[in-house]
């Protein structure tokens, strides 16, 4: 999504998880057309404090995320609007509606049956449950495992259990693949996962960082932020980075910010890093490496695909 980094970092601290991936590549998650689930499903429905007395028809995605997540379950024909930064599938139903901002009245005009949301933002669950609207939140992931539950939940609220279930089991089955084939290293590689130019980054205590956790990866900015304090993402100076020294670094701003392996490498005193002097500045897809749905498989192929060539 297009965006200046000082936004991008709010978002993430507002939604206190997930920095708002892959080289370019065919997804693990071909969203489904939509329409019935393979199974019968009964309504009324509850998750969480939600209740549907019918199948949803008439939903509005107000988070890039869920409109992932929607459309890979078979719900995308039930998708009628969608916020201004939600760009995958191409299909699906873009407005003018913001996810950042977003406005309940603008949203009404839509006739939603459901809104789904990332985040609380100016309060717009209660201006919308005033209105007799049904909200479900997605808060930014922290784990896997939340992705995994906010698509089953979506799965239940939309009739399409079995199809998130199926989606689910993918996802979890193409991870641990990846996972069994790591090679074995006495030692870890390090990487640097860059959010801007302004040098913000994730720490292992991130959902973005697990992955890379995952992958067998050490963070060199995890002492930046060891209390805590900065909520996972801190911002390094480029002395701080270049002593770290990284194997790899992974640019999350190849699409914001135009940032590159060759950018990278004309950054001062950065040409004796050992990910520069060895090629191995990644860039990835910034969408993909900002989001906690189907495609996180997509990243978390292109980290180990990158690493994987470096002799264990």
């Amino acid at each position: 999504m297009s965006r200046r980094i000082p936004r991008l970092f709010a978002a993430t601290l507002a939604v206190a998880a997930l920095a708002l991936g892959a080289c370019a590549e065919k997804t693990s998650e071909t969203p489904a057309a939509g329409g019935a689930s393979s199974a019968t499903v009964s309504y009324p429905v509850t998750v969480g404090t939600v209740t549907l007395e019918k199948r949803p028809e008439k939903i509005v995605s107000l988070s890039p995320t869920a409109t992932e997540m929607l459309f890979a379950i078979g719900a995308g024909k039930q998708v009628t609007a969608v916020d201004d930064n939600s760009n995958f599938p191409a299909e699906a139903p873009k407005s003018d509606l913001s996810g950042f901002q977003p406005n309940a009245e603008a949203i009404a005009g839509k006739s939603p049956d459901l809104v789904v949301l990332s985040n609380d933002t100016n309060k717009i669950v209660d201006q919308l449950t005033k209105l007799k609207i049904p909200v479900y939140l997605t808060p930014a992931a922290a784990t896997l495992d939340d992705s995994y539950r906010q698509i089953t939940e979506l799965g239940t609220l939309t009739g399409h259990p079995d199809e998130a279930a199926d989606t689910t089991r993918r996802m979890k089955d193409d991870i641990a693949k990846l996972v069994k084939d790591l090679p074995q290293r006495t030692e870890k590689l390090t990487y640097f996962h860059e959010l801007g130019p302004e040098l913000y980054t994730a720490t292992s205590k991130t959902f973005i960082g697990s992955l890379y956790t995952l992958a067998g990866l050490g963070n060199i900015a995890d002492p930046a932020d060891a209390d805590g304090k900065q909520g996972g993402y801190p911002q390094l100076s480029q002395e701080v980075i270049v002593k770290a020294d990284p194997d790899f670094v992974f640019l999350a701003d190849t699409k914001c910010c135009k940032q590159s392996p060759e950018t990278v490498k004309a950054r001062a005193g950065w040409a004796g890093v050992t990910a520069v002097k060895n090629n191995q500045v990644v860039g990835l897809d910034d969408d993909i490496a900002s989001r906690w749905g189907p495609r996180v498989v997509d990243l978390f192929r292109a980290i180990v695909d990158a690493t994987a060539k470096v002799p264990a």
